[in-house]
């Protein structure tokens, strides 16, 4: 008999809770220990330079330490489930511990009596617990119908010859069992008073509680599309941006993205007023707003500051924090914006958006000089190197010119100086080939309608064999970012070929552009090769493709080969012609001795031949009786 069993249920939930325990703590501490022990060059808490000692420090700040895990709200509810569920494991293993043992059948301990009781004694257990559990005298209680069975089967298993052997050796009034089987639920879900609470308890679950998880899950991923952008931004930069936007326009397109809606809503009179001190300080570079919303204008006022370095005069906490969580989404909105050009086919658009991405990460606007990219240096230092003998106005000039002729360090200490000169060792130094060609073809020639390749190759000239790429000095961007280029192909109408970022950290690494051959003809293609990050790097080729006719391409032979198989019967020939052979077996058999020479005498081909007209022509027999009948049918 099947029952209730509290100690088999003990044991059903310590297998199930330990599905989630095991994983769950596996994770915590696997993230505590990231957290705790993280290296800082894992988290890019890195120095190179005393400019980035600052970034470091904070990064260590947010990266590490049991704050970082606080901060985490995922993290902590996942926490905090966690210990509910082990508090209860350990209570579950202690029950188990002090009265582990399932049920099994003990028809003496049901009844409530020693093992050593008579027949009359075990006749009168019976009948008295019978009455108590008994249905009539219990309607509608299934704790007490349970119970009634339980007495029945055991009176049944002590009064029977053949039921009470059968306890006796394999534990079962029944006989002999494959599987002991208990239902793992407490006893007390079939007692009636806790029939309503246990019905409640299941609808909550059932209809409010896994529902409404489902559906937290599925409205807060369906949100999201590529590089987890929200659906919702790419139709607004699909709104804002054309073949003509310009990079000013582009801090208001950020600003309006969806993942800041909620941040952005100014919340208090205070926030309204230290936006409104901040947009002072920064209107004279804006573009005038096209977007009057509050989470525009708040979005686009923060995004000024960080790219006039005006971020200092940001007062408010909260503003800075706003700030800085702009910043760490900004990488996947900016590559989501040229997405959405790319889709628009506007390369003008597309080439202004990597830029702004290089402006946001070195805190630079559109008329600020490359040089502000060298550490320590302000637009005071930026003047003094572009006047006067070996003057440079961009940081590649300024990186030629010889370390003692180098200008705007004259109030500089050797510590920044040494500064400046690491800087220059690792700012990024390319040459760029390309090669046109198509694959498989030895003379070079692209015709009409081949699959061309455009092999670009980028050598890094100011690392060392073996060496690699590695972060970006940004002293300015609080986030670590990795040197990655832009691959751009673009028609002279501003079309778009190809386009893509290519994060290989290797000294020398390439990338191919494929596209079918246009038309006959000369076309010149734009290649363009953008830093993701620095300022002034960037270099612009031009790529001609002659397209030649393919009609005097050399005509193509089918091999002889391949020209027999045509002549090989189809599957339906094969089958027509194994039924027409065996129907003249007999005939042939008739033959043999008179038409043996001559067959002899035949080729194989020519015997093949043979079949597939005999099986053609029956196949033109089969379509004639066809007819015929159909002329029958109609004359009828």
């Amino acid at each position: 008999m099947l029952q209730y069993d509290n100690n088999a249920f003990y044991f059903v939930a310590l297998s199930f809770i330990t599905i989630y325990l095991v994983p769950s703590w596996i994770h915590i501490l696997t993230r505590a220990q990231s957290v705790l022990f993280a290296k800082d060059e894992a988290i890019g808490a890195i120095s190179r330079t005393s400019a980035e000692k600052q970034k470091a420090e904070e990064l260590k700040k947010e990266s590490k330490g049991l704050a970082t895990l606080k901060r985490s709200k995922p993290f902590m509810i996942n926490f905090w489930i966690t210990i509910f569920f082990t508090i209860i494991f350990m209570w579950l293993a202690v029950s188990v511990s002090t009265d582990g043992e399932v049920n099994s059948f003990d028809p003496f301990h049901i009844l409530q009596i020693d093992s050593a009781s008579d027949a009359k004694a075990i006749k009168k257990a019976f009948r008295s617990l019978s009455l108590k559990y008994h249905p009539d005298k219990n309607p509608g209680d299934r704790a007490a119908e349970a119970k009634f069975m339980m007495v029945s089967k055991a009176y049944e298993a002590l009064t029977d010859a053949e039921s009470r052997e059968n306890w006796e050796k394999f534990g079962n009034p029944d006989g002999k069992q494959s599987l002991e089987v208990s239902i793992g639920l407490p006893n007390f879900l079939l007692e009636t008073g806790n029939r309503n609470l246990v019905l409640m308890v299941y609808l909550i679950i059932m209809v409010g509680v896994i529902p409404f998880c489902v559906w937290t899950y599925y409205s807060d991923s369906s949100k999201f599309g590529e590089k987890d952008v929200m659906y919702d931004t790419y139709s607004w930069y699909h709104h804002v941006l054309s073949e003509h936007t310009l990079i000013k326009a582009l801090p208001e397109c950020l600003a309006g993205a969806a993942e800041f809606r909620k941040r952005n809503v100014p919340k208090s009179a205070s926030d309204k007023q230290a936006i409104g001190e901040l947009m002072a300080a920064v209107k004279t570079q804006m573009q005038k707003p096209k977007y009057n919303h509050p989470v525009c204008v708040k979005g686009n006022v923060l995004m000024h500051a960080h790219l006039l370095r005006a971020s200092e005069k940001i007062s408010d906490t909260q503003l800075n924090e706003d700030l800085k969580y702009m910043l760490r989404r900004s990488t996947a909105l900016i590559d989501a914006m040229i997405s959405v050009c790319q889709h628009q086919d506007s390369l003008q658009t597309a080439t202004n958006c990597i830029e702004f991405g290089q402006l946001m990460t070195q805190a630079m606007w559109v008329k600020d000089s490359s040089l502000l990219q060298l550490p320590h240096f302000t637009e005071e230092e930026v003047k003094h190197c572009s006047i006067g003998k070996g003057k440079a106005t961009s940081i590649l000039e300024y990186r030629e010119v010889p370390d003692d002729q180098k200008k705007g360090m004259a109030n500089f200490t050797a510590e920044q100086k040494e500064d400046v000169s690491k800087y220059l060792k690792m700012l990024p130094d390319i040459s760029v080939e390309s090669k046109v060609f198509v694959d498989d073809d030895e003379d070079d020639k692209v015709y009409e309608g081949d699959l061309c390749t455009i092999r670009v190759i980028i050598t890094r000239n100011n690392l060392e064999k073996g060496e690699k790429a590695g972060l970006i000095h940004a002293p300015r961007f609080p986030y670590p970012k990795q040197e990655a280029w832009w691959i751009i192909m673009g028609t002279k109408e501003g079309k778009i070929v190809h386009i893509e970022k290519v994060g290989n950290p290797n000294r020398i690494f390439s990338h191919e552009i494929k596209f079918l051959a246009p038309r006959v003809g000369t076309y010149e293609f734009d290649l363009y090769i953008k830093s993701n990050a620095y300022v002034g790097l960037d270099q612009e080729q031009k790529v001609t493709l002659t397209t030649l006719d393919n009609s005097v391409l050399p005509e193509y032979k089918i091999h002889p080969d391949d020209a027999e198989l045509d002549d090989e019967p189809t599957l339906f020939e094969e089958i027509l012609n194994a039924n027409i052979e065996q129907d003249d077996s007999d005939s042939d058999d008739s033959d043999d001795e008179s038409d043996g020479p001559a067959i002899a005498e035949k080729s194989d081909a020519e015997m093949k031949k043979e079949r597939l007209k005999k099986a053609r022509q029956q196949t033109d027999d089969d379509s004639d009786s066809d007819d015929d009948a159909e002329e029958v049918y109609t004359d009828k």
